[in-house]
């Protein structure tokens, strides 16, 4: 399934931005519910809902729905830093907490 199609189902989250920490709770990135990074928004926070945080499997299940954009990712590293943040946690199994604001 394309990503623009899994979009759709996912859920709706209101906020401004979502934020992610580490551990210690310190801010490493912000993501902007706005045109450009909507889509990343959506993700990360529905990930955050359904795990309780952006550990290892919740970075496989956001690389499958980002789809497509995962493989040019993959191609094309820096080009999608949401989804390049995903495939770093996947190899390091570091997580991030998310909370949105």
């Amino acid at each position: 399934m394309k990503f623009a199609d899994t979009l759709k189902i996912l859920p709706e989250f209101a906020g401004e931005k979502l934020v992610l920490t580490d551990a210690a709770g310190t801010e490493l990135a912000t993501i902007a519910n706005a045109p450009g990074t909507a889509g990343s928004f959506r993700v990360y926070a529905y990930l955050a809902q359904q795990y309780g945080a952006i550990d290892a499997e919740a970075a496989a299940e956001g690389l499958a729905i980002f789809a497509e954009h995962t493989e040019d990712a993959s191609r094309h590293p820096g080009t999608h830093p949401n989804i390049d943040r995903l495939i770093a946690i996947l190899a390091t199994g570091t997580p991030l907490n998310a909370r949105i604001i």
